[in-house]
């Protein structure tokens, strides 16, 4: 099994998926090019700020598409579900906007466009998550299940 492919439990497996974090605090966000995205957004029960780095699977004009890889078990999906006010950066580029979590169709059609763009980057961050994925209609479906699945968010700047 994939060291990501279930949320992190032991402090080396969260200091690895946390990396990426470091690297933008250090101001050096821009090596990691537009593949990735530094999430700011707020907790659900703290109200404190938090942070996470995603995989981009999508542009939208100035906006970004990411995925939920842990579907709605995700921390930062129930955070942003329940406050959408977020910041984030790609790259140096920085934003001030809303975190919307895409209708379980539209999810899916967009999770299948970006496997047909991207075949194997999806088909390896798919086994990286843990699932056995085959074919358009299987994209579909992983896209458009929000708790088992891996739904999108759209990240949109606001003016």
């Amino acid at each position: 099994m994939s060291l990501f492919a279930r949320p992190p439990r032991s402090r080396l497996q969260r200091a690895v998926h946390r990396a990426p974090v470091l690297l933008f605090r250090l101001g050096l966000g821009g090596l990691l090019g537009s593949r990735l995205v530094l999430l700011t957004h707020v907790g659900r029960t703290t109200g404190r700020e938090r942070q996470v780095v995603l995989e981009v699977v999508g542009r939208e004009g100035e906006g970004y598409l990411v995925a939920s890889g842990y579907g709605g078990r995700a921390q930062w999906f129930r955070n942003v579900t329940a406050q959408p006010r977020v910041r984030f950066q790609v790259g140096r580029r920085r934003f001030t906007g809303r975190a919307e979590v895409l209708p379980p169709a539209e999810s899916g059609r967009r999770l299948a466009a970006y496997a047909h763009d991207h075949p194997r980057t999806a088909a390896a961050l798919m086994r990286t998550l843990g699932h056995d994925v085959e074919g358009p209609e299987a994209y579909e479906r992983l896209g458009a299940d929000r708790e088992q699945g891996v739904p999108l968010v759209a990240l949109r700047p606001t003016p």
